[in-house]
């Protein structure tokens, strides 16, 4: 079976994680399969210290990896409240991926833990650096109502998808947003890859309702690969 890993092109460079539905599940589980990498944001990020062997809140991210730090090594720039801390801007992250002969791993958006999401005007935050870009979507999403209960920013996926707010979601809905380039495949850097991620495939009925999505995506854009996996384990259940 394939790993997690190798599905997600993740060995080396600088891989985003963008979308809802497992992108910070599947940071972290990357994290702990790499050697030495990096943790960091482009975003607010919730407080991650358990994720990894440190945290360091810095400034100078660069200047840490002289230390020769613990690894997974989390950097960041500062707190923002009591639960989160600040990312660092794009080319910040370039210039820690130029001095790190390792992994740099990213979260690239926010979602508030729905299953599913479209990025508004500022996001994602992608540095030029980056190799793969994993959009990640919830099996989960599907059969719910476009609502903010399930949605993170529903308006937009309604435009995309062409839908109304309150329908139901499908996997045409899913597949259409992730493939679109104003979705799931936005500002996606020069060279590299996307690689489309449908998380908590966690039986066969969340199987069939994946392989949906990914025929979706795969009729309306030319992508790598799309991963069907449960990041909770993590367990890789195809790659179409």
């Amino acid at each position: 079976m394939t790993d997690i890993v190798a599905a997600l092109s993740a060995a080396d460079g600088v891989t985003c994680l963008v979308g809802a539905g497992g992108k910070k599940t599947t940071l972290y589980a990357l994290a702990g399969l790499l050697d030495q990498p990096i943790v960091t944001a482009t975003v607010r990020i919730p407080i991650f210290d358990r994720e990894v062997a440190s945290v360091r809140v810095t400034d100078d991210p660069v200047a840490e990896l002289d230390a020769a730090p613990p690894y997974p090594l989390g950097l960041v720039a500062g707190h923002d409240r009591s639960d989160r801390y600040r990312g660092y801007g794009p080319e910040i992250v370039d210039a820690v991926a130029d001095a790190h002969d390792g992994p740099v791993l990213v979260k690239a958006d926010g979602a508030r833990t729905r299953e599913f999401k479209a990025p508004n005007n500022r996001e994602p935050q992608l540095p030029a650096s980056t190799a793969t870009v994993v959009p990640v979507v919830s099996a989960h999403a599907v059969g719910k109502p476009l609502d903010e209960t399930h949605v993170h920013r529903p308006e937009r996926v309604a435009a995309l998808a062409d839908i109304d707010i309150g329908d139901e979601i499908t996997p045409e809905t899913v597949g259409s947003v992730v493939a679109d380039e104003a979705g799931g495949l936005k500002d996606i850097p020069d060279g590299a890859r996307a690689i489309p991620l449908i998380n908590k495939v966690d039986d066969a009925a969340d199987e069939r309702t994946a392989r949906a999505i990914a025929d979706a995506i795969a009729d309306r854009a030319d992508v790598e690969a799309i991963v069907l996996a449960r990041m909770a384990t993590p367990e890789v259940v195809d790659v179409v």
